[in-house]
């Protein structure tokens, strides 16, 4: 059975079609990557996976379990679905060591020491443990990444969802948090990304899934979807607007 499976899924505001019959599944241990233009419905498809956004129609099942249902713990629900934002979302009045310990002992009621123990683990699958007592703005960009990584990671999730994770970041650091992302899918940790980094794509997957304007228009290969692909729509996208089959 597939760990997530998104049926006919449908967001509008007003007028305007956000997301348009979206059916994406992902199974234990996947790493999705979905790629398309500004505007196309990523973050929209991501916010609805935690509730964070509300579809309007369609379903969105969690281990066998529509999470759209009234009777859904929606708290619960974000503990197994963790995010990382684009902008990272770290407490800049907390620790790293706060940061990630403070959903462990408000939501899952831990002992300090005990989250502290967690935390320290994940920090050191990052190389972060000599940051815990640095605050975010004594980071670089890379090692805010790690501490939002890790802070997702210590809730012990079913998923991570990772929203545009290299868009605030240069190159180097972009290909340091392509490679942690390659280290946890190795790990078997179920992942969706959400990018619009091409070389971040090509680092982490064999494939990708394209959506644009709240439809999913092609999976494949990123080779494969900017030279052999009949869309020419797709194939701009991916750098080969002149190609033809």
């Amino acid at each position: 059975m597939s760990l997530i499976q998104i049926q006919d899924l449908v967001k509008r505001y007003d007028t305007q079609t956000v997301l348009n019959g979206i059916n994406l599944e992902v199974s234990e241990g996947d790493l999705r990557v979905i790629m398309g233009p500004s505007g196309c419905g990523k973050s929209t498809l991501l916010r609805c996976l935690n509730r964070l956004v509300e579809p309007t129609s369609g379903a969105i099942l969690f281990r066998g379990k529509n999470i759209l249902d009234a009777d859904v713990d929606v708290r619960a629900l974000r503990q197994s679905i963790g995010f990382v934002f684009q902008q990272f979302a770290l407490y800049r009045h907390l620790s790293v060591m706060n940061n990630i310990t403070l959903a462990l002992r408000k939501l899952k009621h831990m002992s300090k020491s005990a989250a502290e123990e967690k935390a320290l683990f994940e920090l050191n699958r990052f190389d972060m443990v000599a940051h815990q007592d640095k605050y975010p703005s004594q980071l670089s960009g890379g090692q805010m990444q790690r501490v939002a990584l890790a802070r997702a990671l210590a809730m012990d999730p079913a998923v991570v969802v990772l929203d545009e994770p290299t868009s605030a970041l240069d190159p180097v650091m972009s290909r340091e948090v392509g490679d942690l992302i390659r280290q946890l899918h190795a790990d078997r940790i179920t992942m969706i990304c959400v990018t619009h980094d091409l070389t971040l794509a090509q680092h982490i997957s064999d494939e990708v899934t394209f959506l644009d304007e709240g439809v999913i228009m092609a999976k494949g290969s990123i080779a494969q979807l900017s030279s052999d692909h009949q869309n020419a729509q797709v194939r701009s996208f991916f750098g080969r607007e002149d190609a033809s089959r």
